[in-house]
């Protein structure tokens, strides 16, 4: 069942429903008013010929004769006088008989002076009246014939407008939600046309306030970062072939001319050990395209625990030196030694790893004597992590493109990368809910500190 045709029933039933709810009140009030006044009729009639046959002294036979010649005769009143001793005085019609009274009927109008009641079809009514301080009975019957012909009537018409009514709120339930969900399909139709190849395209969101703008103007926030990610995506591919194959070209061409003609046991040592230069420069590669792929995975998906900053920074610190003897890295822990807080913090301890490790190879590859220095800092509610050097230091222009993933900067001839480092880092402690400051004199020197919140 579609939205439209289910806002049309619900749209029509609610309709329908009140409008039934309505004709029920308007015939029910009706119905009872029209007995409430009929009794009402009943008992003047009554009273008025009481007065006639005590009052004005007319004789009960030219009552009946009066009674049987009145142009109401198709729902003629039945009345009938009594006395308390239930002897009958009068009655227009003792044949007929219409009420029926009963001794239980004469005690209860004693007891309550008036009572209305239903025999059979007929509305009756018995009153207790009193004519020259003597009290008498009086009981009337009859048939409402035009009243309930009427009603009769009013509950056709409310029938039919009923029906009518629902046929014509049906009609414009269709309109409506069509009218309404007009938006919803040009959206759909708008929707339909975006493509990989189309991401451009967005969708209309009018000037409008209401759930439908909305809804148009968040599509086109997610398409715009679906674009961002496809160009990013786009960007990062090209780059990584072209990082690929410059490595690969270079063994390739390395290998083809070893094997183009016999060469000496040196020859082949030096083209070998060329080989295995590029395919540990492309091992780094690939090693550090994984991590970024970790980086960028969700925080969600990503285990955090309790980590010592300390001992994960040893730890990088062990597996620089041993892959570069020639580095140095000093370690020093501010604060109070005295009685010194455990630096501790929450994340994922191979990410972090990742990130202090490219510090410090950063750090130690941009200087003349290798040598990091350390300092973990703890104020407040974070931590800071300094990484100092003395090397060639960073131009300014560049300090902003560090984030890029394989931007090199202009001092890149001085040691090689992949440009992949620093922008790996950057995200990592973004994943941390970190950040990064960056303070460097070209020819002086460089300072990377890093301010993760502490547990």
């Amino acid at each position: 069942m579609t939205i439209r045709l289910r806002l049309t029933l619900l749209f029509t039933i609610l309709i329908a429903s009140i409008l039934a709810v309505f004709a029920c009140a308007i015939y029910f009030a009706y119905a009872f008013n029209r007995e409430e006044e009929y009794y009402k009729r009943l008992k003047q009639q009554a009273i008025t010929k009481a007065k006639l046959l005590f009052e004005v002294k007319i004789s009960p036979g030219v009552l009946q004769q009066i009674q049987a010649y009145s142009s109401n005769g198709l729902h003629r009143e039945e009345v009938a006088i009594f006395d308390t001793a239930n002897h009958l005085l009068y009655h227009d019609a003792v044949e007929r008989d219409k009420v029926k009274e009963t001794p239980e009927m004469m005690r209860k109008i004693l007891s309550r002076k008036e009572i209305h009641f239903l025999q059979g079809d007929q509305q009756a009514i018995g009153i207790l009246y009193t004519q020259g301080g003597k009290p008498y009975i009086i009981t009337a019957a009859a048939l409402d014939t035009i009243g309930l012909a009427k009603q009769q009537a009013l509950l056709y018409i409310l029938i039919v407008s009923f029906l009518f009514a629902v046929a014509l709120t049906a009609r414009a339930g269709v309109f409506f939600s069509r009218k309404a969900l007009q938006p919803v399909s040009d959206m759909v139709d708008q929707a339909a046309e975006i493509s990989a190849r189309h991401l451009d395209l967005r969708l209309q969101a009018g000037s409008g306030k209401d759930e439908l703008a909305e809804l148009a103007a968040t599509f086109n926030k997610m398409l715009d970062r679906l674009e961002q990610s496809f160009d990013a995506q786009k960007q990062f591919v090209s780059n990584i072939s072209h990082e690929l194959r410059t490595p690969l070209s270079a063994i390739i061409t390395e290998l083809e001319l070893a094997l183009s003609q016999y060469r000496t046991e040196a020859d082949y040592k030096h083209a070998i050990g060329l080989a295995l230069a590029d395919a540990k420069r492309l091992a780094r590669l690939s090693n550090g395209l994984l991590d970024m792929a970790k980086a960028s995975y969700d925080e969600s998906e990503i285990i955090f625990r309790t980590l010592r900053i300390d001992e994960l920074l040893l730890d990088a610190r062990q597996f620089v030196l041993k892959s570069n003897p020639d580095y140095h890295i000093d370690l020093h822990f501010a604060g109070n030694t005295e009685e010194p807080e455990t630096p501790e913090c929450s994340g994922n301890e191979y990410l972090l790893r990742v990130a202090f490790i490219n510090l410090l190879e950063n750090a130690c590859k941009f200087s003349e004597d290798h040598r990091c220095m350390v300092s973990i800092l703890q104020t407040g509610n974070a931590l800071e992590i300094s990484f100092s050097d003395k090397g060639i230091g960073i131009p300014p222009q560049d300090i902003p493109k560090l984030s890029q993933t394989f931007f090199r900067g202009q001092n890149g001839h001085y040691a090689q990368g992949s440009g992949i480092g620093l922008s790996l880092t950057y995200k990592i402690i973004g994943l941390h809910k970190g950040s990064i400051d960056i303070k460097s004199t070209p020819g002086a020197g460089t300072s990377f500190t890093v301010y993760i919140p502490n547990s």
